[in-house]
Protein backbone atom coordinates (compact mmCIF):
# COMPACT_ATOMS: atom_id res chain seq x y z
CA UNK A 1 0.00 0.00 0.00
CA UNK A 2 1.38 3.39 -1.05
CA UNK A 3 1.80 6.35 1.22
CA UNK A 4 -1.17 8.22 -0.26
CA UNK A 5 -3.41 5.14 0.06
CA UNK A 6 -2.38 4.73 3.67
CA UNK A 7 -3.24 8.36 4.39
CA UNK A 8 -6.65 7.91 2.76
CA UNK A 9 -7.35 4.89 4.94
CA UNK A 10 -6.27 6.66 8.14
CA UNK A 11 -8.45 9.67 7.28
CA UNK A 12 -11.45 7.44 6.66
CA UNK A 13 -11.02 5.63 9.97
CA UNK A 14 -10.57 8.93 11.84
CA UNK A 15 -13.79 10.37 10.41
CA UNK A 16 -15.73 7.21 11.21
CA UNK A 17 -14.45 7.13 14.79
CA UNK A 18 -15.34 10.81 15.23
CA UNK A 19 -18.86 10.26 13.92
CA UNK A 20 -19.37 7.29 16.19
CA UNK A 21 -18.32 9.37 19.17
CA UNK A 22 -20.90 12.07 18.48
CA UNK A 23 -23.49 12.22 21.26
CA UNK A 24 -27.23 12.66 20.77
CA UNK A 25 -26.75 15.69 23.05
CA UNK A 26 -25.74 17.54 19.88
CA UNK A 27 -29.52 17.78 19.39
CA UNK A 28 -29.83 20.06 22.42
CA UNK A 29 -31.76 23.16 21.42
CA UNK A 30 -29.65 26.32 21.26
CA UNK A 31 -31.14 28.92 23.59
CA UNK A 32 -28.60 31.75 23.43
CA UNK A 33 -29.77 35.05 21.97
CA UNK A 34 -28.45 38.47 21.04
CA UNK A 35 -27.73 40.31 23.27
CA UNK A 36 -28.74 37.65 25.85
CA UNK A 37 -31.52 35.28 26.88
CA UNK A 38 -32.18 36.97 30.22
CA UNK A 39 -30.55 39.36 32.67
CA UNK A 40 -31.06 40.75 36.17
CA UNK A 41 -29.36 42.99 38.75
CA UNK A 42 -30.14 42.75 42.45
CA UNK A 43 -29.03 44.50 45.62
CA UNK A 44 -26.83 41.90 47.32
CA UNK A 45 -27.72 43.18 50.79
CA UNK A 46 -31.51 43.17 50.45
CA UNK A 47 -32.21 40.94 47.45
CA UNK A 48 -34.25 43.72 45.88
CA UNK A 49 -34.40 43.63 42.07
CA UNK A 50 -32.82 46.76 40.63
CA UNK A 51 -33.02 45.93 36.92
CA UNK A 52 -34.34 42.96 34.98
CA UNK A 53 -34.97 41.88 31.42
CA UNK A 54 -36.57 38.49 30.75
CA UNK A 55 -35.09 37.31 34.04
CA UNK A 56 -37.34 34.22 34.08
CA UNK A 57 -36.38 32.92 30.64
CA UNK A 58 -35.06 29.38 31.03
CA UNK A 59 -31.58 28.53 29.85
CA UNK A 60 -28.63 26.29 30.65
CA UNK A 61 -26.28 27.42 33.44
CA UNK A 62 -23.25 25.53 32.08
CA UNK A 63 -20.32 26.05 34.48
CA UNK A 64 -22.20 28.60 36.58
CA UNK A 65 -23.64 25.46 38.16
CA UNK A 66 -20.42 25.26 40.17
CA UNK A 67 -21.69 28.11 42.35
CA UNK A 68 -24.15 25.58 43.79
CA UNK A 69 -21.33 23.05 44.25
CA UNK A 70 -19.46 25.66 46.27
CA UNK A 71 -22.51 26.48 48.37
CA UNK A 72 -23.07 22.81 49.23
CA UNK A 73 -19.40 22.36 50.19
CA UNK A 74 -19.34 25.51 52.34
CA UNK A 75 -22.56 24.42 54.03
CA UNK A 76 -20.83 21.12 54.78
CA UNK A 77 -17.78 22.86 56.21
CA UNK A 78 -19.98 25.01 58.43
CA UNK A 79 -21.83 21.92 59.68
CA UNK A 80 -18.45 20.19 60.21
CA UNK A 81 -19.39 17.37 57.83
CA UNK A 82 -16.30 18.13 55.81
CA UNK A 83 -13.07 20.07 56.35
CA UNK A 84 -11.11 22.27 53.96
CA UNK A 85 -8.04 20.20 54.89
CA UNK A 86 -9.65 16.82 54.15
CA UNK A 87 -7.59 14.76 51.69
CA UNK A 88 -9.50 13.91 48.52
CA UNK A 89 -8.33 10.80 46.65
CA UNK A 90 -8.92 11.01 42.89
CA UNK A 91 -10.91 8.08 41.50
CA UNK A 92 -10.62 6.52 38.05
CA UNK A 93 -13.97 8.04 37.05
CA UNK A 94 -12.82 11.51 38.05
CA UNK A 95 -9.57 11.13 36.10
CA UNK A 96 -11.60 10.49 32.93
CA UNK A 97 -13.66 13.67 33.25
CA UNK A 98 -13.69 15.87 30.14
CA UNK A 99 -14.09 19.55 29.36
CA UNK A 100 -12.28 22.21 31.37
CA UNK A 101 -10.06 20.47 33.92
CA UNK A 102 -6.82 20.39 35.87
CA UNK A 103 -6.07 16.86 34.63
CA UNK A 104 -6.43 14.99 37.89
CA UNK A 105 -4.80 11.57 37.85
CA UNK A 106 -6.13 8.45 39.51
CA UNK A 107 -4.93 8.08 43.12
CA UNK A 108 -3.63 11.66 43.34
CA UNK A 109 -4.52 13.33 46.63
CA UNK A 110 -5.44 16.97 47.18
CA UNK A 111 -7.00 18.91 50.07
CA UNK A 112 -10.61 20.03 49.64
CA UNK A 113 -9.65 23.70 49.49
CA UNK A 114 -7.18 23.17 46.64
CA UNK A 115 -9.90 21.49 44.60
CA UNK A 116 -12.28 24.37 45.40
CA UNK A 117 -9.78 26.77 43.85
CA UNK A 118 -9.50 24.48 40.81
CA UNK A 119 -13.28 24.35 40.48
CA UNK A 120 -13.81 28.12 40.80
CA UNK A 121 -10.73 29.53 39.03
CA UNK A 122 -10.12 26.99 36.25
CA UNK A 123 -13.76 25.82 36.24
CA UNK A 124 -12.36 22.31 36.46
CA UNK A 125 -15.00 19.64 35.91
CA UNK A 126 -12.76 16.93 37.34
CA UNK A 127 -12.32 18.92 40.56
CA UNK A 128 -16.09 19.45 40.82
CA UNK A 129 -16.75 15.73 40.46
CA UNK A 130 -13.96 14.83 42.90
CA UNK A 131 -15.44 17.12 45.57
CA UNK A 132 -18.96 15.79 45.02
CA UNK A 133 -17.90 12.16 45.29
CA UNK A 134 -15.70 12.85 48.31
CA UNK A 135 -18.50 14.62 50.19
CA UNK A 136 -21.46 12.35 49.46
CA UNK A 137 -20.01 9.18 47.95
CA UNK A 138 -21.62 9.66 44.54
CA UNK A 139 -22.47 12.33 42.00
CA UNK A 140 -26.15 11.37 42.12
CA UNK A 141 -26.45 11.98 45.86
CA UNK A 142 -24.66 15.32 45.52
CA UNK A 143 -27.01 16.38 42.71
CA UNK A 144 -29.94 15.55 44.99
CA UNK A 145 -28.46 17.88 47.62
CA UNK A 146 -28.09 20.58 44.98
CA UNK A 147 -31.76 20.37 44.01
CA UNK A 148 -32.91 20.38 47.63
CA UNK A 149 -30.81 23.47 48.33
CA UNK A 150 -32.14 25.17 45.20
CA UNK A 151 -35.70 24.58 46.36
CA UNK A 152 -34.88 25.82 49.87
CA UNK A 153 -33.51 29.18 48.67
CA UNK A 154 -36.34 29.79 46.22
CA UNK A 155 -34.79 28.75 42.91
CA UNK A 156 -38.20 27.71 41.59
CA UNK A 157 -37.23 27.41 37.91
CA UNK A 158 -34.01 25.45 38.37
CA UNK A 159 -33.31 21.74 38.01
CA UNK A 160 -29.83 20.23 38.27
CA UNK A 161 -28.80 16.94 36.69
CA UNK A 162 -25.00 17.23 36.92
CA UNK A 163 -22.24 18.67 39.08
CA UNK A 164 -20.27 20.18 36.19
CA UNK A 165 -22.79 21.81 33.83
CA UNK A 166 -21.62 20.06 30.67
CA UNK A 167 -24.20 19.35 27.95
CA UNK A 168 -26.02 16.06 28.56
CA UNK A 169 -25.11 12.79 26.91
CA UNK A 170 -27.08 9.62 26.33
CA UNK A 171 -30.42 9.69 28.14
CA UNK A 172 -29.45 12.40 30.66
CA UNK A 173 -31.16 15.78 30.74
CA UNK A 174 -29.68 19.30 30.74
CA UNK A 175 -29.35 21.49 33.80
CA UNK A 176 -31.90 24.32 33.59
CA UNK A 177 -32.05 27.68 35.35
CA UNK A 178 -32.93 31.36 34.96
CA UNK A 179 -31.10 34.62 35.53
CA UNK A 180 -33.32 35.31 38.55
CA UNK A 181 -32.53 31.96 40.15
CA UNK A 182 -28.79 32.34 39.60
CA UNK A 183 -28.95 35.75 41.28
CA UNK A 184 -30.63 34.12 44.30
CA UNK A 185 -27.88 31.48 44.41
CA UNK A 186 -25.14 34.10 44.14
CA UNK A 187 -26.65 36.16 46.97
CA UNK A 188 -26.90 33.06 49.17
CA UNK A 189 -23.22 32.29 48.55
CA UNK A 190 -22.21 35.77 49.72
CA UNK A 191 -23.33 34.78 53.23
CA UNK A 192 -19.96 33.01 53.28
CA UNK A 193 -17.17 35.66 53.18
CA UNK A 194 -14.68 33.05 51.95
CA UNK A 195 -16.67 32.78 48.71
CA UNK A 196 -15.03 35.96 47.43
CA UNK A 197 -11.58 34.59 48.29
CA UNK A 198 -12.12 31.83 45.74
CA UNK A 199 -14.08 33.75 43.11
CA UNK A 200 -11.79 36.81 43.06
CA UNK A 201 -8.65 34.79 42.32
CA UNK A 202 -7.40 35.63 38.82
CA UNK A 203 -4.37 33.31 38.54
CA UNK A 204 -3.22 30.43 40.72
CA UNK A 205 -0.80 27.53 40.43
CA UNK A 206 -2.12 23.98 40.72
CA UNK A 207 0.39 21.35 41.86
CA UNK A 208 2.76 24.19 42.90
CA UNK A 209 5.42 21.77 44.16
CA UNK A 210 6.27 20.28 40.77
CA UNK A 211 8.80 21.87 38.35
CA UNK A 212 6.08 23.05 35.95
CA UNK A 213 2.82 23.72 37.85
CA UNK A 214 -0.47 23.96 35.99
CA UNK A 215 -1.41 27.65 35.77
CA UNK A 216 -5.12 28.24 36.40
CA UNK A 217 -6.64 31.43 34.98
CA UNK A 218 -10.08 32.84 35.60
CA UNK A 219 -12.60 33.18 32.78
CA UNK A 220 -14.22 36.17 34.50
CA UNK A 221 -12.85 39.19 32.61
CA UNK A 222 -14.68 41.64 34.89
CA UNK A 223 -12.22 40.81 37.67
CA UNK A 224 -9.54 42.51 35.60
CA UNK A 225 -11.33 45.58 34.28
CA UNK A 226 -14.33 46.38 36.50
CA UNK A 227 -13.42 48.22 39.69
CA UNK A 228 -14.72 46.48 42.79
CA UNK A 229 -15.58 43.20 41.04
CA UNK A 230 -14.61 40.17 43.14
CA UNK A 231 -16.70 37.32 41.72
CA UNK A 232 -18.37 35.13 40.81
CA UNK A 233 -18.51 32.62 37.87
CA UNK A 234 -18.89 32.28 34.12
CA UNK A 235 -20.38 29.46 32.07
CA UNK A 236 -20.39 28.34 28.44
CA UNK A 237 -21.17 25.55 26.04
CA UNK A 238 -22.48 25.92 22.51
CA UNK A 239 -26.21 25.45 23.05
CA UNK A 240 -26.16 27.42 26.32
CA UNK A 241 -24.25 30.42 25.05
CA UNK A 242 -22.07 32.62 27.26
CA UNK A 243 -23.28 33.42 30.78
CA UNK A 244 -21.96 35.14 33.88
CA UNK A 245 -22.90 35.84 37.46
CA UNK A 246 -20.79 38.75 38.71
CA UNK A 247 -20.71 40.90 41.83
CA UNK A 248 -19.02 44.17 42.71
CA UNK A 249 -18.89 46.51 45.68
CA UNK A 250 -18.80 50.31 45.60
CA UNK A 251 -18.49 52.21 48.87
CA UNK A 252 -20.81 50.30 51.21
CA UNK A 253 -23.18 48.78 48.64
CA UNK A 254 -22.91 45.60 46.59
CA UNK A 255 -24.75 44.49 43.45
CA UNK A 256 -25.08 41.13 41.72
CA UNK A 257 -25.65 40.83 37.97
CA UNK A 258 -26.53 37.74 35.99
CA UNK A 259 -26.44 37.69 32.20
CA UNK A 260 -27.68 34.37 30.83
CA UNK A 261 -27.27 33.00 27.32
CA UNK A 262 -25.39 35.58 25.24
CA UNK A 263 -24.15 34.62 21.79
CA UNK A 264 -20.60 35.79 22.53
CA UNK A 265 -18.39 36.45 25.54
CA UNK A 266 -17.87 40.00 24.32
CA UNK A 267 -21.63 40.66 24.28
CA UNK A 268 -22.05 39.02 27.68
CA UNK A 269 -19.27 41.02 29.32
CA UNK A 270 -20.40 44.31 27.77
CA UNK A 271 -23.89 44.00 29.22
CA UNK A 272 -22.64 42.65 32.55
CA UNK A 273 -20.46 45.75 32.97
CA UNK A 274 -23.28 48.06 31.92
CA UNK A 275 -25.87 46.49 34.22
CA UNK A 276 -23.45 46.26 37.14
CA UNK A 277 -22.60 49.96 36.79
CA UNK A 278 -26.27 50.93 36.57
CA UNK A 279 -27.16 48.69 39.49
CA UNK A 280 -24.49 50.07 41.80
CA UNK A 281 -25.44 53.65 40.91
CA UNK A 282 -29.13 52.97 41.50
CA UNK A 283 -28.45 51.44 44.93
CA UNK A 284 -26.18 54.34 45.90
CA UNK A 285 -28.76 56.93 44.84
CA UNK A 286 -31.67 55.09 46.42
CA UNK A 287 -30.26 53.13 49.38
CA UNK A 288 -32.66 50.66 51.04
CA UNK A 289 -33.03 52.81 54.19
CA UNK A 290 -34.47 55.66 52.13
CA UNK A 291 -36.89 53.56 50.12
CA UNK A 292 -40.51 54.12 51.14
CA UNK A 293 -42.55 51.15 52.30
CA UNK A 294 -43.76 49.18 49.32
CA UNK A 295 -47.45 49.23 48.53
CA UNK A 296 -49.59 47.04 46.36
CA UNK A 297 -49.25 48.20 42.74
CA UNK A 298 -52.20 49.48 40.81
CA UNK A 299 -53.18 46.73 38.33
CA UNK A 300 -53.38 49.39 35.61
CA UNK A 301 -49.69 50.22 36.14
CA UNK A 302 -48.47 46.63 35.98
CA UNK A 303 -46.77 45.83 32.68
CA UNK A 304 -47.85 42.62 31.05
CA UNK A 305 -45.17 39.93 31.23
CA UNK A 306 -44.67 37.32 28.56
CA UNK A 307 -45.15 33.78 29.90
CA UNK A 308 -41.91 31.87 30.43
CA UNK A 309 -41.30 29.46 27.59
CA UNK A 310 -40.32 25.94 28.53
CA UNK A 311 -37.03 24.80 27.04
CA UNK A 312 -37.33 22.22 24.30
CA UNK A 313 -34.48 19.97 23.40
CA UNK A 314 -34.28 17.35 20.72
CA UNK A 315 -33.87 13.69 21.66
CA UNK A 316 -32.69 11.49 18.83
CA UNK A 317 -33.91 7.86 19.21
CA UNK A 318 -30.95 5.55 19.71
CA UNK A 319 -32.00 3.23 16.87
CA UNK A 320 -32.30 6.13 14.42
CA UNK A 321 -28.99 7.54 15.59
CA UNK A 322 -27.19 4.22 15.12
CA UNK A 323 -28.69 3.66 11.66
CA UNK A 324 -27.61 7.17 10.63
CA UNK A 325 -24.07 6.51 11.85
CA UNK A 326 -23.86 3.21 9.97
CA UNK A 327 -25.17 4.77 6.75
CA UNK A 328 -22.76 7.71 6.99
CA UNK A 329 -19.86 5.38 7.74
CA UNK A 330 -20.77 3.19 4.75
CA UNK A 331 -20.96 6.21 2.45
CA UNK A 332 -17.57 7.48 3.62
CA UNK A 333 -15.95 4.06 3.16
CA UNK A 334 -17.49 3.78 -0.32
CA UNK A 335 -16.22 7.24 -1.33
CA UNK A 336 -12.72 6.55 -0.06
CA UNK A 337 -12.70 3.13 -1.77
CA UNK A 338 -13.81 4.70 -5.06
CA UNK A 339 -11.14 7.38 -4.75
CA UNK A 340 -8.52 4.76 -3.95
CA UNK A 341 -9.48 2.64 -6.99
CA UNK A 342 -9.44 5.70 -9.23
CA UNK A 343 -5.98 6.69 -8.03
CA UNK A 344 -4.74 3.09 -8.41
CA UNK A 345 -6.10 2.96 -11.97
CA UNK A 346 -4.47 6.26 -12.77
CA UNK A 347 -1.13 4.99 -11.50
CA UNK A 348 -1.36 1.87 -13.70
CA UNK A 349 -2.11 3.96 -16.80
CA UNK A 350 1.02 6.04 -16.17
Amino acid sequence: MGKSSFLFLVSAITIIVFMCSISPAFGLKKVSKTPYLGAIVIDANTGKVVLEDHADAKGYPASMIKLMNLLIILDGVKAQHISLDDPVVVSARVSRMGGSQVYLKEKEVFPVEELIYAMMVQSANDAALALAVHYTGSMEVFVDLMNKKAKKIGMTDTVFHSVHGLPPSGSSKPDVTTARDMAKLSRELLNYPETLKYTSTKVREFRPDIPEPFIMRTHNHLLKDFEGCDGLKTGYFHAAGFSISATAQKKDVRAIVVVLGSTSSKERDKHARLFLSQGLMEILINPPAQVAEEKEPDPADVEAVEPVQEIEYVRIPKTTFRVALILNAAIIIFLFAALFLKRSKGNRIR
